[in-house]
């Protein structure tokens, strides 16, 4: 995703995790993917991976990608973590509470997405301008940190539905808007997995309430 957004051209090639070439295990042994050799230099941190390609692939050349606000980078940060304790837990006694958890960390994402960023302001208006109206995390554009959350709560979607029968309350706007936006960029839908594969993925992580 942040190659497409960057203007480069690439190329994909699907690889089975259980059986590993051996050009992967030579790379990075023991890591796993995704990661990213530069020279003699491998880098398997995606934060590490994020900035080494911003840093070289920058300005004139390519845009940047990084947000104004480093609120941005952090909005929606306990989502996947309480979407993971969520979706792990086996025991019924325990699915409310964390299932409330999760729906507070999304209470959380929504009121980012909702509140007005400082360049949404304008002091010279009469009116206070109330409620956010932009696409993404940070404005209209696709940052960094919509490459970093957008395919979590893809994930997130497919995944509670799929295996707790469990959607994104509607009453949550924000980050409606927020994936309606996404889903419109092709940067987005062409760079994450389909349904079917995520539900297969998630087939033994997601443990059924007994």
């Amino acid at each position: 995703m942040v190659l497409w957004l960057k203007g480069v051209t690439f190329n994909v090639t699907t690889v089975d995790m259980k059986r590993k070439p051996e050009i992967l295990k030579n790379i990075a042994p023991g890591a796993q993917p995704p990661f990213l050799r530069f020279g003699d230099e491998v880098r398997t941190d995606i934060n590490k991976i994020e900035e080494f390609m911003e840093e070289t692939l920058c300005p004139p050349k390519y845009p940047k990608l990084a947000a104004r606000n480093p609120e941005s980078h952090t909005a929606g940060l306990d989502v996947f973590a309480k979407f993971s304790a969520y979706i792990k837990n086996s025991n019924p006694g325990a699915n409310q509470v964390l299932e409330r958890a999760f729906s507070k960390a999304l209470r959380t994402l929504d009121t980012y997405m909702l509140t007005p960023l400082p360049a949404e302001i304008d002091e010279n208006s009469a009116e206070d301008e109330t409620v956010s109206h932009r696409k993404f995390l940070d404005g209209d554009e696709l940052t960094l940190a919509d490459c970093n959350l957008l395919p979590k709560l893809h994930i997130v979607q497919v995944v509670c539905e799929k295996y707790r029968g469990f959607k994104i309350p509607q009453e949550f706007s924000g980050i409606y808007r927020y994936l309606q936006n996404a889903y419109q960029r092709e940067e987005f839908v062409n760079t994450c997995p389909i349904a079917s594969e995520i539900e297969l993925a998630y087939a033994e992580v997601a443990k059924p309430l007994k």
